[in-house]
C-alpha cells in the first residue's frame, strides 16, 4: 500500500506561526528595554566609583565616596546586572536577524556577547554592589579596604574580568559584521550597533554626562528592536528575499 503523507492541519500551522511570531516580538522588546538599563545604569553609577582596588589606601578613599553613595551604588549594581542579562538576549535576538552570510559570525557573536555578559555581571557585583556592602558594613576603613584588595586580587576576579574584557569588545564587532555581510539591515546601521555598543562599554563612571556618550547606542537597539518587530509581522517562511537577476538576452550570430 502506498504510504500516505498527513499535512498539518491549517489551524495548527497558523498557532505555530502565532508562536513565533510572539516570541520574536517578546525578543525583539528586550533590545529598547537593554538600552534603558544599560545608560541609566551608566548614569545612576556614583563619580569614581568603578575602580579596581589594588592598594588599601585606594581602597580607603574608594570607600569615603561609596559610604556617601550606597544606596546610589545599590541601584546602579542592580541596574547593570539587570542590564547585561537583557544585553545577552539582545545577541540572540539581533542574531534572528542574519538568516544568510554571516550566521556563523552572528552565531560566534551571540556565544561571546552571552559570555561577556554573564562575566561583566560578576565584576559589576564585585564594583558595586561588593563596594557599598563594605562601605557600609560596621568595621574599620582600613578592615574593609584590605577586603576590597583581597576581592580584586584574587584569581576568580582576574579570571572573570580576562574573559569579560575580551568576549565584551569582541562580540560587538563580529555581531557587526555580520549584519554588515548579510544585508538585513542598512550597512550605516551596522557600524552605528558596533561603534556604539562599543562606545557605551568604554564609559566610565562620570555621572549623567554619560547619557550623551551612550546615545548612539540607544538609537541602535531602538532601530534593530523596530526591525526585529517588524521581522514578526510577516508569516513564517516569508522573509524577503533579493530579486532574481534577469536572465542575458540571446545575442544574435
Amino acid at each position: 500500500m502506498a504510504a500516505t503523507v498527513q499535512t498539518p492541519a491549517p489551524k495548527a500551522t497558523e498557532t505555530a506561526d502565532n508562536a513565533v511570531r510572539a516570541r520574536q516580538r517578546l525578543l525583539a522588546l528586550f533590545l529598547p528595554i537593554t538600552a534603558v538599563l544599560y545608560v541609566s545604569a551608566e548614569a545612576m553609577d556614583p563619580k569614581g566609583t568603578d575602580q579596581v582596588v589594588t592598594t588599601t589606601a585606594g581602597g580607603v578613599r574608594l570607600l569615603a565616596i561609596a559610604a556617601r553613595h550606597s544606596a546610589q551604588l545599590y541601584v546602579a549594581g542592580a541596574l547593570s546586572l539587570l542590564g547585561l542579562g537583557a544585553l545577552a538576549v539582545s545577541y540572540a535576538a539581533i542574531a534572528g536577524l542574519v538568516r544568510n552570510r554571516g550566521w556563523v559570525v552572528a552565531t560566534v557573536a551571540t556565544l561571546l556577547g552571552g559570555l561577556g555578559a554573564f562575566c561583566g555581571a560578576i565584576i559589576n557585583v564585585l564594583v558595586g554592589v561588593n563596594l557599598a556592602a563594605a562601605a557600609t558594613a560596621h568595621v574599620s576603613r582600613d578592615a574593609a579596604a584590605r577586603y576590597l584588595v583581597t576581592s580584586f586580587g584574587s584569581t576568580f576576579a582576574h579570571l572573570f574580568s580576562l574573559a569579560y574584557f575580551a568576549s565584551e569588545y569582541a562580540a560587538p564587532v563580529l555581531m557587526g559584521f555580520a549584519l554588515w555581510r548579510s544585508r538585513s539591515v542598512p550597512r550605516w546601521l551596522a557600524v552605528l550597533f558596533a561603534a556604539g555598543l562599543e562606545a557605551a562599554e568604554a564609559q566610565s563612571a562620570k555621572g549623567p554626562v554619560v547619557v550623551w556618550f551612550m546615545l548612539p547606542f540607544a538609537a541602535a537597539m531602538f532601530l534593530l528592536g523596530a526591525r526585529i518587530w517588524r521581522a514578526a509581522a510577516r508569516p513564517a517562511g516569508r522573509d524577503p528575499q533579493p530579486a532574481p537577476m534577469p536572465a542575458p538576452a540571446p545575442v544574435g550570430i
